[in-house]
């Protein structure tokens, strides 16, 4: 038989084509709310005691207030500034753990559109989450995120 370059499925894991699906589909809801501006939305899809780290730990934020505190506050400056962020996620990788929670990892770019200018590539970036279900979507319990440019 010949290698066709995929690996063989997973038998023990059947579900995973589904639940990449389901996590994909959960961070372009997510990403779509903060580029949007609904940061008391995009705070709602972590956990209540969700945790996002960025930059090696050294910006924090914990909980659904903070959270949507932190975020609003990035968006006003960006505002001010007459910028527009789109995050675009990509090479997702899902590993379902035996807790139930899912090891969730990709790449992120932050693009960058001022009024009237060009987009490009404002960040590159690593994002690491754990994601829990609640029973009717995926939450984030703990993100980091950690950008290429910081060693």
């Amino acid at each position: 038989m010949p290698h066709t370059g995929t690996a063989p499925l997973d038998t023990a894991r059947p579900d995973i084509a589904r639940l990449h699906g389901e996590v994909s589909h959960f961070y372009a809801r997510q990403m779509q709310a903060l580029d949007d501006g609904r940061t008391d939305d995009w705070a709602q899809t972590f956990t209540e005691d969700g945790v996002f780290l960025l930059h090696g730990g050294h910006d924090r934020a914990t909980g659904r207030a903070e959270l949507a505190a932190s975020s609003g506050k990035a968006r006003a400056a960006l505002a001010g500034q007459n910028v527009t962020h789109r995050h675009w996620l990509g090479m997702l990788t899902v590993d379902p753990r035996p807790d139930g929670s899912v090891a969730a990892r990709c790449y992120a770019l932050v693009i960058a559109t001022a009024a009237g200018g060009s987009p490009a590539v404002h960040r590159s970036t690593v994002c690491e989450d754990v994601l829990v279900h609640d029973g009717d979507s995926w939450l984030v319990r703990h993100r980091q995120v950690s950008r290429d440019d910081l060693v």
